[in-house]
């Protein structure tokens, strides 16, 4: 039986903005100028057509992001803990059935990427979907902070980050996950390009190392 995919009504999106920023110098890395606005701010008006609500995950200058006029919630751990922390907090928050997460620092992601994560977890039944990209050899590169997974998975989150584990794949492997390759023709090659240095957001994917 073929399931039905998740509806735009049925998943909040969740903006994660609360790391470090340790490889820009420490600086707060969705609040960083790309093309005349806060890199996080790209990232909402890209999610917001595609998801019912969304929310934004936070640990610093919280007025500054509470400004783009969505919900911003912090992490609920200390000492920044990674993504899965950020996971947790939308997951705690989250009204609707399903979740997808994209981090602050990929203002070019796709456009379809809601509606591709959302067809792949219907076909394959899957808890958990993940954008992958092609690699040369022809193998699939996961890019796990782009990820659709069911809100019931918030118990099994918290029982993982107790245990001391922080990795993202790590987690997702314990349930039903499918990648979703966004490999073709007309996919952008640069979608989930990240800023990871003040250098790279200035010049762009093309000159990241």
């Amino acid at each position: 039986m073929t399931l039905t995919p998740p509806s735009r009504d049925d998943i909040t999106g969740l903006i994660l903005a609360g790391g470090r920023g340790s490889r820009m110098g420490g600086v707060d890395k969705g609040l960083q100028n790309h093309q005349g606005m806060p890199l996080a701010l790209h990232a909402l008006l890209r999610l917001q057509p595609q998801v019912g609500q969304i929310l934004l995950n936070a640990n610093r200058n919280l007025a500054a992001y509470e400004s783009f006029g969505v919900p911003v919630w912090p992490d609920a751990l200390p000492d920044y803990p990674g993504p899965l922390a950020g996971f947790m907090a939308g997951l705690a928050q989250c009204e609707t059935p399903w979740l997808v997460t994209v981090p602050c620092d990929s203002p070019r992601f796709p456009a379809d990427l809601v509606a591709r994560l959302a067809q792949a977890a219907a076909a394959a039944d899957a808890e958990v979907a993940l954008a992958a990209t092609r690699e040369p050899d022809g193998s699939l590169q996961p890019q796990p902070v782009f990820c659709l997974l069911r809100a019931e998975l918030l118990d099994s989150l918290n029982r993982f980050i107790a245990s001391g584990r922080r990795r993202i794949d790590v987690w997702t492997a314990q349930h039903r996950q499918v990648l979703v390759p966004f490999d073709q023709p007309h996919d952008d090659p640069d979608a989930f390009f990240n800023a990871n240095t003040l250098e790279e957001l200035r010049l762009g994917p093309r000159h990241a190392g």
